[in-house]
């Protein structure tokens, strides 16, 4: 299968584009639409949503990934297999979480370029091609490099602001929930939260943080909606309580 991962947004053609290029070359091959709205222009908050749900995905799938503020300009274009799935995209920080998080990683940058390449659609014109050609079982179009040179350790795994926004106002964060205590508190939106289980552990009305279903940490209220309850927005920074102690609202 190829999942698309894009800012693109709901609306528009540009999603619908690079379907068209990826049904014209791999016509066999299930395209799966997996985020069209991660946050505009920032890789780095991409990054962290990328990681979270391509554990979901199996051995083989191929990421189509497109959150690309430089395109046109001198990042490179890569192809990388991490764990055995596979991720096309520009080389700006999106798969780096991935990467960091991979116990097997293989790494190329594209070479190739088809005769139609603009300068502001790669997407189309450059990724879509080079992900259809791997999902039909082809070696990545470039040259191999060493993974571990092209990994950006001085940013980790986390990342404390709130990365996404969802329908119902929820703010998931781009901290893992593996290594979040329950006992401690976060700090967001001027307001600092406890953690529960799930929505019916807390009052209706009430805001909490919790883990996820995807591994992150999320900030939520229970039939109400974290962004306007605490005025939250994507890029928001959080934080951990610095005492850790638990105590009340």
């Amino acid at each position: 299968m190829i999942v698309l991962f894009t800012d693109f947004g709901p609306a528009g053609p540009y999603v619908g584009q690079m379907k068209a290029v990826l049904h014209g070359l791999a016509p066999e091959v299930a395209v799966i639409d997996l985020l069209s709205d991660a946050p505009a222009c920032d890789p780095r908050a991409g990054a962290c949503l990328l990681a979270a749900y391509a554990g979901d995905f199996p051995a083989g799938a191929v990421f189509l990934c497109v959150v690309d503020p430089g395109v046109g300009g001198d990042r490179a274009a890569v192809a990388l297999r991490a764990d055995g799935r596979w991720f096309v995209g520009p080389d700006n920080g999106l798969f780096n979480v991935v990467a960091l998080r991979a116990h097997a990683l293989e790494w190329w940058d594209i070479t190739w370029r088809p005769p139609r390449l603009s300068a502001t659609f790669h997407g189309r014109d450059l990724f879509a091609p080079v992900a259809a050609r791997i999902a039909r079982g082809e070696t990545p179009p470039g040259e191999r490099r060493d993974a571990e040179a092209r990994i950006d350790r001085g940013q980790g795994p986390d990342y404390a602001r709130v990365v996404y926004l969802d329908h119902f106002g929820n703010a998931i964060t781009g901290l893992r929930a593996e290594d979040a205590d329950p006992h401690r508190r976060l700090e967001a939106g001027g307001r600092t939260l406890s953690a529960a289980r799930t929505y019916s552990d807390v009052a209706p009305g009430a805001a909490f943080w919790y883990a996820n279903a995807n591994g992150l940490v999320e900030i939520a209220v229970n039939r109400g909606s974290a962004a306007a309850s605490l005025g939250l927005k994507v890029g928001d920074p959080v934080a951990w309580e610095r005492t850790g102690l638990r105590t009340k609202d």
